[in-house]
C-alpha cells in the first residue's frame, strides 16, 4: 500500500510540474520571404498593313529576404537577381533586364526603434551592355563587375513600422570595380588612370524602403538611396530610386510595373531611367511566423 501511495505521489508531482513548466518558444528565429517570377511577352504579325516585327521575350527574377530576429538582434539579408531577353525578327536577341543586388545588414537594438548597425552590399550585372540598345556590334559600355559597386559601412537603422526602414551610415566605404580590361580607361566610371580596375570612395550613405498597400492585391514597394563622397566633390550626389508596382491576379499570376531612376556623375551626367511591364507567373515563399508579429516584406506576399 505504501509503495502504491508513493507511486501516485510521484505521478502527481510530475504532472503538476509539467503543467507549471513554461512553454518553450517554438517560433523560429529565421524567416524567409521571397518571390520567384517569370514574365513572358510575344507578338506575331501576318499581312499586317500597319507593320510590325515578330518578337518573343522573357524576364526571370528572384527577390528574397532572409531575416534573423532574436532578442535585440536583427539581421536582414536581401537577394535580388533578374535577367531578361527579347528576340525580334530581323534584329536578334537583346537584353531587357539585368541586375544583381545583394545586401546584408546587422543591427543591435539601441533604443526604441533605433539600432546600431553594420552592413555591406553588392550591385552589378550578369552580361555585357552596349551603347546601341545592347547591339553587340556597337561599343561595349558595361559588363559583369564593370561596374560593380561594393558598399561597406556602419551607422544606424531606424524601423518605426513594418513598412518603413531607414539606414544612415556616416562612415561608408564605396568601391567601384571595373574588371573588364576593355573598359579600364581614365574617366570611365570615375577611374583615375588607364588600366585602373578600382575606384575607392568614402562618405555618407543613406537608404530607405517604404512599402504600401494601395488596395486589395495591389502593392507598391519604394526604395531610395543617396551617397556623398567626402574625399572628392561631396556635392556630386549619387542618387537612385526604384519602384515596383505589383498587381496580383491570383496565387500564381501577377503583373509587375517597375521604374528605376539613377544619377551618377561618374557614369553619365544625365538622369538614367528604366521602366518595365510584365505579366506572368509568380511563386511566393513564406516560411511562416517570426518570433514577433512584425511581418516585414508584407508586400511580397
Amino acid at each position: 500500500m505504501k509503495k502504491l501511495l508513493l507511486s501516485l505521489s510521484l505521478l502527481w508531482a510530475m504532472n503538476s510540474y509539467a503543467q507549471e513548466a513554461p512553454v518553450q518558444d517554438s517560433v523560429k528565429a529565421w524567416s524567409i520571404v521571397g518571390q520567384n517570377t517569370l514574365m513572358l511577352n510575344q507578338s506575331a504579325f501576318s499581312n499586317w498593313v500597319a507593320g510590325g516585327a515578330n518578337n518573343i521575350g522573357w524576364q526571370a527574377g528572384v527577390n528574397y529576404n532572409l531575416t534573423y530576429e532574436k532578442d535585440k538582434d536583427l539581421w536582414e539579408n536581401v537577394i535580388i537577381l533578374g535577367y531578361g531577353m527579347n528576340n525580334t525578327q530581323g534584329v536578334g536577341n537583346r537584353k531587357t533586364q539585368d541586375v544583381i543586388n545583394l545586401s546584408t545588414n546587422y543591427g543591435r537594438k539601441l533604443s526604441g526603434d533605433w539600432y546600431t548597425s553594420v552592413g555591406a552590399g553588392l550591385i552589378s550585372q550578369f552580361a555585357p551592355g552596349y551603347a546601341d540598345g545592347n547591339n553587340p556590334d556597337a561599343a561595349k559600355i558595361s559588363n559583369f563587375m564593370s561596374p560593380g559597386y561594393v558598399n561597406v559601412g556602419a551607422g544606424f537603422t531606424y524601423k518605426p513600422s513594418d513598412n518603413f526602414t531607414m539606414t544612415l551610415r556616416p562612415a561608408n566605404a564605396r568601391f567601384t570595380f571595373v574588371m573588364d580590361k576593355d573598359l579600364q580607361w581614365a574617366g570611365n566610371y570615375g577611374l583615375k588612370n588607364d588600366g585602373d580596375s578600382m575606384l575607392f570612395q568614402f562618405g555618407f550613405l543613406g537608404t530607405a524602403q517604404y512599402k504600401v498597400k494601395l488596395m486589395e492585391n495591389i502593392t507598391l514597394q519604394n526604395a531610395a538611396s543617396v551617397f556623398s563622397n567626402y574625399l572628392d566633390h561631396p556635392e556630386r550626389l549619387v542618387m537612385s530610386y526604384s519602384g515596383i508596382l505589383n498587381m496580383k491576379v491570383n496565387k500564381y499570376i501577377s503583373t509587375n510595373v517597375t521604374l528605376d531612376l539613377l544619377y551618377d556623375h561618374n557614369q553619365i551626367r544625365k538622369t538614367q531611367l528604366k521602366q518595365t511591364l510584365g505579366i506572368g507567373f509568380a511563386y511566393n515563399i513564406d516560411n511562416g511566423k517570426k518570433r514577433s508579429d512584425d511581418k516585414r516584406n508584407q508586400s511580397w506576399k
